[in-house]
């Protein structure tokens, strides 16, 4: 039977590839997309989950947006000198059919939680002020999950900071109380999706791709210009859709359950995960880490799913 899954989102040029994915997988029976501030305001990232469901003709998919801003406080910066202004620049899309959802993300989530416990993944690909926000005020839904995988973190150097990644870096607080709940929680972070790559031949691929290659690939060339002034080379990582993968595929990754802590300070580190992979701090596991990928069988996954979609269109 196919996974129910619900994605909390900040779209985001890898969030929209993961939205993809997901709709693309027939393992996976996704109920509906939330979103979150975060890669953009709140109100770009819900117009372009909006639009990328428009795109695959998926508008039955509800859609409720999110929290507008973190827990306690406002980072000063965002990912729009990434993914662009609107957070899918070069995709080239319509502006969106339909507006969200009249309820709240976390009441969406509650109540599809609710209406299957112990059966809905929930997967988090943006920071995680609505996953924190389900936890403290609907307990008994955020319990009702079946787990929580959640694209975040890194122990091997950041992409915000020499130590943080980016969702959890945009809201510590939150991401430290979800590890602090004991839920089945799963981190796909930075030291396994800057494996996960695409190259530019990849990209000229999917290009050709019927009524999804064009935007895919405008938009995964915006992604690129970023890459190639960091990194050098002409690749995108696929951060968000590694976590997706692991749904449909769970021996893409190596695992290890470990203890996690989130560093909340005001200070260089702030955002930092700590990975005690050794049990020096004396902390009970709460996640499983993500410490290693198949680099090659993930490339060929997503490259065969969106080539699935594009022909099903």
């Amino acid at each position: 039977m196919a996974q129910p899954v619900i994605i909390d989102c900040d779209p985001g040029i890898d969030d929209a590839i993961a939205i993809l994915l997901a709709l693309a997988s027939p393992e996976l029976d996704v109920l509906a997309l939330t979103t979150v501030a975060g890669n953009v305001p709140l109100a770009s990232t819900t117009a372009n989950g909006l639009r990328v469901l428009d795109l695959v003709g998926r508008a039955d998919l509800p859609l409720a947006a999110g929290a507008g801003r973190p827990l306690i406080h406002v980072p000063q910066d965002d990912s729009s000198t990434t993914h662009g202004e609107t957070g899918l620049d070069g995709a080239g899309l319509p502006a969106a059919s339909r507006g969200p959802a009249a309820e709240h993300a976390v009441d969406l989530i509650a109540r599809l939680a609710l209406a299957r416990p112990g059966e809905v993944t929930l997967v988090a690909v943006g920071p995680l002020t609505n996953v924190a926000l389900l936890a403290a005020v609907r307990p008994e839904a955020f319990a009702a999950l079946r787990s929580v995988l959640v694209m975040g973190g890194a122990a091997n150097g950041g992409n915000m900071s020499p130590y943080a990644e980016f969702n959890v870096w945009f809201d510590p607080e939150a991401a430290e109380r979800v590890l602090q709940t004991g839920q089945d929680v799963t981190l796909v972070g930075l030291d396994v999706t800057r494996q996960a790559i695409l190259t530019a031949a990849d990209i000229d691929a999917l290009a050709l791709l019927p009524v999804i290659g064009p935007p895919v690939a405008g938009m995964l060339r915006h992604y690129m210009r970023k890459h190639v002034d960091w990194y050098g080379e002409e690749i995108v990582y696929q951060h968000d859709s590694l976590a997706v993968a692991q749904l449909i595929d769970p021996t893409l990754l190596t695992l290890r359950h470990c203890h996690v802590l989130v560093d909340t300070g005001l200070g260089p580190a702030r955002g930092a995960t700590l990975v005690d992979r050794l049990g020096v701090y004396g902390g009970t596991p709460n996640a499983r880490w993500a410490e290693a990928v198949d680099v090659e069988r993930f490339r060929a996954l997503l490259l065969q799913r969106l080539a699935a979609l594009a022909a099903s269109l």
